[in-house]
């Protein structure tokens, strides 16, 4: 049997391009019942503080994160990672770039929601050190689900140190 869940891949994070969607689209219909469109990434990749970032392995993405820069906050619309890469470190590598990005005196947080049946997030992202820090009842259009907020804070040690973790990782 193969196992993945010690082994680090190594990945390189990147901003997303035009010519990543096909492979962005895969991986998001690969991982949720209901999927962003074409449409849904580009209407929000056009916002001004809206970010793509892509993961790749070799020459292929493997995972992508969408997420808005707030005064105080980033905010991670979506994420994911191709079935076939999980539980190797792609997804930790992404989030560790995102704590990377986070200063005590300026952007000091990540917020996210995750749907209630969605228990393999709300894990992943515990175990990097988010906390669900409220419920947003109905909040999907297309089921009556709710949301928990999930939160993660920066401290002065975190932004110090993450910033050579990822420099590492992006060597």
């Amino acid at each position: 049997m193969h196992q993945e869940g010690n082994c680090k891949v190594k990945v390189h994070i990147r901003w997303m391009i035009r010519r990543d969607m096909p492979e962005v689209l895969r991986i998001e219909s690969g991982s949720f019942e209901f999927p962003w469109t074409e449409e849904d990434f580009i209407r929000c990749l056009r916002q001004r503080n809206c970010i793509g970032m892509v993961a790749e392995v070799g020459d292929k993405v493997v995972g992508f994160m969408i997420y808005e820069l707030h005064k105080n906050e980033l905010h991670i619309l979506n994420f994911a990672v191709h079935d076939e890469h999980r539980r190797g470190g792609v997804g930790a590598q992404m989030v560790e770039k995102l704590v990377g990005k986070l200063s005590s005196n300026r952007r000091s947080r990540i917020l996210l929601e995750v749907r209630e049946t969605n228990l393999a997030a709300q894990v992943f992202f515990r175990n990097l050190g988010f906390r669900a820090v409220s419920v947003l009842k109905d909040f999907y259009e297309d089921t009556t689900e709710d949301a928990y907020v999930m939160s993660y804070r920066c401290s002065e040690e975190i932004a110090e140190t993450s910033t050579n973790r990822i420099s590492r990782l992006a060597g």
